[in-house]
This record gives C-alpha cells, sequence and structure tokens, in this order.
C-alpha cells in the first residue's frame, strides 16, 4: 500500500513539474548559503544601491563641515601647495571659531620647499647677510606644527598596495585595543602608507587612515580599522570623534568569523568581518562646504565651526580625489568622510551581518516550497498573482529592513530562485491549461453550435408570433372613423405580451391588450393561444345570425376554453373592449390589468375604472362585469401593459405611472402614432444602456367621429 502511494505521488509530481522546480529551489538554496557575496554580487550590489537610491540617509545634523580649498582659494593665494604658514594661518583662522576637532585630508610626506632655510639652501651664492637672514626666520613647518599644537588635529594618511617615494612603513598611531582576539588577521593591511613628516605627526592629536577601495568603480564600505606594516589605524572618521570626544583608544571586539564591531566609548558600530562597514549616504548637501577662501578673509559666519568637526581638503581642479558613491554621485573623497562621520553621530549606517545569508536561504527556502505546494492547485492566472504577490512581499521586507533597521537584505537573489521555481511550476500550469482550453474550446464550439440553432429556432418563433399581430394600416385599409395605432417590444427574442383589433361587423371593431405570466417561449406559446382562441370565440359569436354580441360573453367564453388546458397554471391579464366606430360608444371588459387611459381632444387625462375582476385562466367560472364609456369624437383610448411603468433603469429606477401620465397630458394634439413614438422614446431614455426587464406593450384607439 505505502509502496502504490509513493507511486502515486511520484506521478503527480512529475506531472506537475514539481521535481524540477524542487531541484531549482534547492540549488538556489545551496548557492546563496555557500557564497558569500551571493550567487550574483553584481545583482545584489544593483539592489543594495538602489535602496540607497531611493532612501538616502536624512542629514538629522550637520556635525562635519569641510573647507574646501577651491578654485577661489587657489586664485587668491596661489598653486598648491601652499606654504606651511599659509596652512598654519588657515588653522589658527579654524581656531577662533572653537571646532570640536580638525581633520587634514592632505598629505605633506616632505618638508616645506618654500620654507626660508629651503630657500637658503637653493642659494647658495646670495649675500652671507641673505643667508642669515633666511636661516633666522621661522620655519614653516615649525609654524605649522606649532599651530596644530594649539587645536586637536587630526592628519590623514593613505594606505598603500606598494612603496612610493615619501612612503613609510612606521607611523605615529594613538592606542587601538582589542576585544575577544586579534583582528590583524581579519583587517585589510597596508604594507606602507603616505603620511605627514614625523614632526607633524607629534605635533597633532591623532592620525586617521583614508583608506576607500570601490568595487567595480562606486564606493560603498569604508574600513573603520586597517593595518599598516602591523600597526592598527582608525579611519579618519572614527580619528576625529575620538579626539573629538576626548577619548583615549578605539576599542575592536573580534569574533572567531571576524570583526564584529568597533567603539568608541557608549558608540558601538557593527562591522563587516573585515572591519568595514557599509555607509549610508545622503543626499549632496552644498551647505557641507566653505570656501578657505572664505575663512581665510573672515566672510564666513562667526560660528560656522562652532563645535564641529572639521575637514580639510583639496576641491580644486586637478587636486581633488573624486569617488562615485552608491546613490551614482560624483563626489569628493572628503564627503565620503564627511558622511561617515555624520552617520556615525546620528548612529545610522548599513547592516549586512553574517547570519543575512541563511535568513535569505531560509525564504528561499520557505517561498519556493510555498510555490511548489501552490501553483498546481490553481489556474495559471491565479499562480501568476500570486507570483506577483510573493515578488512584492519579498521586495517589500527588502525595502522594510532597510528604512526601518538599515539593514541589507537581497530580495533580488531570493527573488530571482523563487522566480525560477515559479517559471518550471507555471509553464507545467500553462501546458496543463492549454489542454483544459482546448477542450473548453471544442466545447464552447458545441455550445455555440448548439446555441445558434435554438438562436434561429427562436428567431423563427419571433417571426411567426410577430407576424400574427395585426398592422393597422392593413387591418383597416380606407378606414376614416377611427385611428388605431400599437406597439410591442419583446425583452426577448419572444414576448408573452399581445394586442388585437379587428372588425366584428361593419360598425364594431374589437380591440384588446393582454400580458401572459412569465417570459420567453412559454409565455409566447400561450400569448398565440390566447390570441387566437379570443379572437376566434368573438368572430364565431359575430357569425352567429340574430345574436347579440357581448363583450363579458366574450371573455367569459375565453376564460372556460383557456382555463380547460393550462397544464403550465398560466395567467393572463388583460382589456377587451368593443368600439361602436358611428356612435364612439365603448364597452370594456377588464380581468386583473392595469386600468386604460382616455386623452380627450381637449388633451385632458383620464384614469378610467381599475379591473373589476381577476386575470383569465385564474377563476374558471368567473362572471366579467362591463363597463360602458362614450367617447367624443378625437378622444383617445391608451392600453398599456406593467413593462412601461416597470421599466428599469441602471440605476434601479422604475419609469412610474406618474411619468406615463404627464407624459400624455402633454402629447395633446398627437396621433396614435406619434403617441405611440412619444412614449417609446421617452421610456427608452429612462432605461438607458440597462437590459430590458419586460415586454413593452401599447395600444392607442382614437375614434375620429362617424363618417356621416
Amino acid at each position: 500500500m505505502v509502496s502504490a502511494l509513493l507511486t502515486r505521488l511520484m506521478a503527480g509530481l512529475r506531472r506537475r513539474g514539481r521535481p524540477t522546480a524542487m531541484a531549482l529551489a534547492l540549488g538556489f538554496v545551496l548557492l546563496v548559503l555557500w557564497l558569500p557575496e551571493g550567487p550574483l554580487p553584481g545583482l545584489q550590489l544593483a539592489l543594495f544601491d538602489g535602496y540607497q537610491k531611493a532612501m538616502p540617509r536624512e542629514r538629522k545634523n550637520a556635525a562635519v563641515q569641510i573647507v574646501a580649498i577651491d578654485e577661489a582659494s587657489l586664485k587668491r593665494f596661489g598653486q598648491w601647495p601652499w606654504p606651511r604658514d599659509r596652512l598654519a594661518e588657515l588653522l589658527d583662522k579654524m581656531a577662533e571659531q572653537q571646532p570640536l576637532a580638525i581633520g587634514l585630508d592632505i598629505f605633506m610626506p616632505e618638508a616645506d620647499l618654500t620654507s626660508p632655510e629651503a630657500l637658503a639652501a637653493r642659494l647658495p651664492d646670495a649675500a652671507p647677510a641673505v643667508i642669515s637672514a633666511l636661516k633666522a626666520m621661522p620655519r614653516h613647518d615649525v609654524q605649522l606644527a606649532k599651530a596644530m599644537r594649539r587645536i586637536p588635529v587630526v592628519l590623514g594618511a593613505a594606505g598603500l598596495r606598494s612603496p612610493i617615494p615619501g612612503s613609510t612603513p612606521v607611523l605615529r598611531a594613538w592606542p587601538v585595543q582589542s576585544v575577544g582576539g586579534d583582528p590583524l588577521p581579519f583587517l585589510r593591511t597596508y604594507p606602507e602608507a603616505l603620511a605627514s613628516l614625523p614632526m607633524l605627526q607629534g605635533a597633532a592629536s591623532g592620525q586617521g587612515l583614508l583608506a576607500a577601495d570601490p568595487e567595480h568603480g562606486v564606493l560603498r564600505r569604508v574600513p573603520l580599522v586597517a593595518a599598516v606594516g602591523g600597526t592598527m589605524l582608525p579611519s579618519l572618521s572614527i580619528e576625529l570623534i575620538r579626539v573629538a570626544v576626548g577619548l583615549p583608544a578605539v576599542t575592536v571586539e573580534v569574533a572567531p568569523q571576524g570583526v564584529r564591531s568597533v567603539a568608541l566609548g557608549d558608540l558601538q558600530v557593527p562591522t563587516q568581518p573585515g572591519g568595514e562597514v557599509l555607509v549610508h549616504f545622503g543626499r549632496h548637501a552644498n551647505d557641507r562646504y566653505v570656501s578657505a577662501l572664505d575663512i581665510m578673509e573672515g566672510k564666513a559666519p562667526a560660528d560656522l565651526l562652532t563645535n564641529r568637526i572639521v575637514i580639510v581638503a583639496l576641491t580644486g581642479l586637478g587636486l581633488v580625489d573624486m569617488q562615485t558613491n552608491a546613490r551614482g554621485e560624483l563626489l569628493p573623497g572628503a564627503d565620503v568622510h564627511a558622511q561617515l562621520t555624520e552617520s556615525l553621530f546620528d548612529e545610522r549606517w548599513l547592516q549586512r551581518p553574517a547570519p543575512m545569508r541563511y535568513a535569505e536561504a531560509g525564504a528561499l527556502a520557505l517561498c519556493g516550497l510555498l510555490m511548489i505546494w501552490l501553483l498546481p492547485r490553481v489556474s495559471l492566472r491565479t499562480g501568476v498573482f500570486a507570483w506577483l504577490a510573493l515578488s512584492a512581499l519579498l521586495f517589500g521586507a527588502g525595502v522594510a529592513l532597510f528604512s526601518r533597521a538599515g539593514l541589507l537584505f537581497d530580495a533580488a537573489t531570493v527573488w530571482l530562485g523563487v522566480t525560477a521555481c515559479s517559471l518550471s511550476l507555471l509553464a507545467s500550469l500553462f501546458v496543463v491549461e492549454a489542454s483544459q482550453r482546448r477542450r473548453s474550446e471544442h466545447a464552447l464550439h458545441e455550445a455555440r453550435e448548439s446555441a445558434a440553432k435554438a438562436a434561429g429556432e427562436l428567431s423563427a418563433a419571433r417571426r411567426i408570433q410577430m407576424a400574427t399581430l395585426p398592422a393597422p394600416a392593413a387591418a383597416f385599409p380606407g378606414e376614416t372613423r377611427f385611428t388605431v395605432a400599437a406597439l410591442l417590444e419583446p425583452a426577448r427574442e419572444v414576448g408573452g405580451d399581445l394586442y388585437d383589433f379587428y372588425m366584428l361587423d361593419q360598425r364594431r371593431m374589437l380591440f384588446m391588450i393582454g400580458d401572459v405570466s412569465g417570459k420567453g417561449l412559454p409565455a409566447s406559446l400561450f400569448m398565440v393561444v390566447a390570441k387566437a382562441l379570443s379572437k376566434s370565440v368573438a368572430l364565431g359569436m359575430a357569425a352567429q345570425p340574430g345574436m347579440a354580441i357581448d363583450m363579458a360573453a366574450i371573455i367569459n367564453r375565453a376564460n372556460s376554453e383557456l382555463a380547460r388546458e393550462n397544464p403550465e397554471m398560466l395567467f393572463v391579464t388583460c382589456i377587451a373592449g368593443i368600439l361602436d366606430v358611428d356612435t364612439g360608444e365603448v364597452t370594456l371588459c377588464n380581468a386583473g390589468h392595469d386600468a386604460p387611459r382616455r386623452v380627450t381632444a381637449a388633451g385632458e387625462l383620464e384614469r378610467m375604472q381599475p379591473a373589476d375582476g381577476p386575470p383569465l385562466c385564474v377563476l374558471e367560472d368567473f362572471e366579467y362585469p362591463v363597463q360602458h364609456y362614450q367617447m367624443a369624437p378625437g378622444d383617445s383610448l391608451c392600453l398599456t401593459t406593467d413593462g412601461i411603468s416597470e421599466a428599469m433603469n441602471g440605476q434601479g429606477e422604475l419609469y412610474g405611472v406618474e411619468r406615463l401620465d404627464a407624459l400624455l397630458a402633454h402629447t395633446h394634439g398627437l396621433g396614435p402614432e406619434a403617441l405611440v413614438a412619444a412614449v417609446r422614446e421617452d421610456v427608452r431614455r429612462h432605461v438607458g444602456t440597462a437590459e430590458p426587464s419586460d415586454d413593452l406593450t401599447l395600444l392607442v384607439v382614437r375614434w375620429n367621429g362617424s363618417a356621416g
């Protein structure tokens, strides 16, 4: 039994494409777990960059100010490098505003060649007095060192993969403590660095590394701690904060997988295993920059640098180090360090912890299994909607994690794996649906053939039914004593309403209108029977010599004959009348029908007596009373079925007897044909595009007066 069950299960899996989907899901899960950067690192980076473009970091504070040695400064004070005494003057100007710390994104590995002692060495043939005067003047490097001692200054140093002239493997560094192990095996290591003179290093309050290695030309991460010649050195941003708040050391926390975090007092920054932090970039801010010229000439606000961290950097043409960040913006390298420093103050950085790929693998497995379970059970359209909903959920989760916690969730790789599984299953569903569609099309073709056959039969029935209704011009050629107009529009192909009119003899015209209960083919058949039987009874009585023609007798006889064989238990409401065309006298029998209306020659509307008997076929032996009226020349009788008063528009509003009465009251002077047309058009305007709910039937009889 178990073997048979497994056989059926595997057959079901093969039929629905599940094995391929499971293999794809498993393959993607293994790739996510095996490859730290995912199976498609380019796609992953593009997604993370998209997060940054869509949700840049909001600049909550302006903790960092960049003093830019820009084109205006170079034009005023000369080309770079400036004499070091000019830099000392710039530092003194900035010190007046009492910044927290100043970072120099400038390398000064050699002595100032514009210093007086350097000039004396290059002028050996000058007069001894000139040489003595030059040597007695203060050295520029000494002046700069003194200025650096008057304010907290952090020097920048660039890590080098290979030595260059002026580089050194030894730097002055402030303590970097480690907790949990030795971080050096995990840190980015540089054999040498390009730094400033030892004299300047000794005068500085700290020294930070200017290291930022772009990935495929885009800068996304910056090391918070690295190593130069075996000595750990914090980044410029970390060192600036340490000096600004007066902390003695930077602490590096190490885990077995690598560096876990870098701490400055209470500030603990999670890092990647190599000690890097993923920078959350904000929009470019022009107010982050101030020209060194404005500082030197006192044009900048007096408190612009107060209680701020300042970075002095070159931004002049040909001197600036431009970097493309994750938002696609080309900015000076100093802007990267400024934004990183601000984000550390805001405690807003990006994280991609090591367990994140396990979470992504779990999400991929869960979503893949969900699709494998769901898609074979639903239609192709529902399956596509399910895939779209799951895709939106995955990318929505990535956006939510990024915006709320700064976590980088690779929704693209998970989505790609789920999509591969879904496409495998959807392809199988497509094959199944195509087969079902072919079967459905065949069934539809047969149904259409049957429907066309039935429609043809109904069309023939409609033609036959409508042909049984009399046409006034054909029924009364040359008649001037009265005028008749009629309308019948079935709600379906065939209807259950009826009207009839014919001459009983030379002076009496019988007219009638009726409404069979129900609709469609049964009602239409009963309508034909009722019309034919009533006419047969009336003409039979009229043909008997000496027999008085009584409207009540005609209706009573027709009621008995119709009720005799009525297995469907249908009934007919009707009004039948006889008009004496010479005198205008009218006799009416109303069998459960709406009361007729009389429109006088003067245009007055009169509602005649309501029904005084039940519909035909309800009470077989009922004796119907007769109503008597006298018409004046020009008077018209208007007989309708409830299809007019109950005509309904798209909002469910009925046409109503009040609207019909109002229309008839304003039709003075219209002939029967025009009156019928006016009612029909007004009902159509009310109904609009809604489907007809009932047959529309109207009969108008006007007595014009005796021909004599």
